[in-house]
This record gives structure tokens, C-alpha cells and sequence, in this order.
């Protein structure tokens, strides 16, 4: 297997680690497991900034003139980079409203301001 293969393999192996765990991550947050959410969250965050440095040694390759060849494998990786990004995004998102849901929650469990375990 060539080098462009195998970066863009990489890209799509990274990248879809990211997705997964910002996936997960919106499901532990709407199980009520806030903490676990965040720091899945981060995870994937890492996970992405690792595939975008993939992405960026491939951008300064090719303005070095070093020829990438853009074949069907290395589109679809930046699918995947794309898709990644959006979902930690949208992550992001959910956890602050799972986040409100549960303090609603609490609150109209216990009106007169009591904490209780959710």
C-alpha cells in the first residue's frame, strides 16, 4: 500500500475515533453522567486535533510541491474529518442541554431547593 493510502486510512481511523467518542459522549450526557460525557468530549477533541494535523501535514505537503494524489480513499477521509468536527460540535450542544434538562429536572423534583441525586 502506498503513502496516500495509508494517510488517508489513518485520517479515516482518527477521525471516526473522534466521532465515536463525541457520539458517546452525547450518550453519557443524556444518561444524567455528565462528568463521563466531558471527559469523552475531550477525548474525541484530541482524537480530532490529531486527524486535523493529519489533514495539515497533507495541505503543507502538497504547498511544498510535493504532488497528493486525491483519490477516492483520501475523499472520503475528509468525509469523515467533516462529519467529526459536526458532531463534536453538536456534542457540545447537547451536553449544556442534558446539562439544563437534569438541573430542571432537580428542580422540579425538590421545589424548595433541596439536592438530590439524579
Amino acid at each position: 500500500m502506498d503513502e496516500d493510502y495509508k494517510v488517508a486510512f489513518g485520517l479515516i481511523m482518527v477521525a471516526g475515533d473522534a466521532r465515536s467518542e463525541a457520539m458517546l459522549s452525547i450518550r453519557s450526557a443524556k444518561n444524567g453522567d455528565i462528568s463521563k460525557a466531558e471527559e469523552l468530549l475531550k477525548s474525541a477533541e484530541n482524537r480530532l486535533l490529531e486527524a486535523h494535523q493529519m489533514q495539515t501535514d497533507l495541505i503543507q505537503q502538497e504547498a511544498q510541491g510535493n504532488k497528493v494524489d486525491v483519490n477516492i480513499i483520501l475523499v472520503h477521509s475528509q468525509d469523515h474529518l467533516t462529519s467529526a468536527m459536526v458532531i463534536i460540535d453538536l456534542a457540545k450542544e447537547f451536553i449544556d442541554m442534558y446539562v439544563e434538562v437534569l438541573s430542571l429536572k432537580d428542580a422540579l423534583r425538590n421545589p424548595e431547593g433541596r439536592k438530590e441525586n439524579v
